[in-house]
């Protein structure tokens, strides 16, 4: 995504701290079907904005619970990426954890329409941004190599 500047720029909010958790279980990754704009519809990571006073990993534990259902072992810091929204006016700071699924079968819940495992092999079939699909991809690879 282009740089906007300031004058470029339509209304949006000022930037909001958000996890985002690439929940692997053996050869499948963990999406979410978003139930709230940005991205509406689209497969996307569980996540969400961090809350006053809580720390980035027990943010990303928490959000994954609330949204699939499904606990993790969170593992190291994957990226971090500019959510820039233009559409529905907001800008995240998305901070993306990889993680490994340790139990429960995925549950939609909280902001999340449906939530379910894919199989990593040809993941950009379902997840239409392109960051998402980079990140979840370099998830991958670096949990293989540990």
């Amino acid at each position: 995504m282009a740089d906007l500047s300031p004058t470029d720029c339509p209304p949006m909010t000022a930037p909001v701290a958000a996890v985002g958790v690439i929940c692997l279980r053996g050869d499948q990754v963990l999406l979410i079907r978003r139930g709230r704009p940005p991205r509406l519809g689209e497969w996307s990571l569980p996540g969400g904005r961090v809350e006053p006073g809580e720390t980035l990993r027990t943010a990303a534990l928490r959000e994954l619970a609330e949204e699939t259902g499904v606990e993790a072992d969170l593992g190291p810091l994957i990226d971090v990426v500019d959510g820039i929204f233009p559409d529905s006016g907001r800008h995240y700071v998305l901070i993306d954890f990889a993680a490994r699924w340790r139990s429960g079968d995925p549950v939609a819940g909280d902001d999340a329409a449906e939530a379910r495992f894919w199989p990593l092999e040809g993941i950009e079939r379902h997840v239409a941004w392109d960051e998402t699909v980079r990140v979840i991809r370099l998830a991958a690879s670096r949990l293989a190599a540990e």
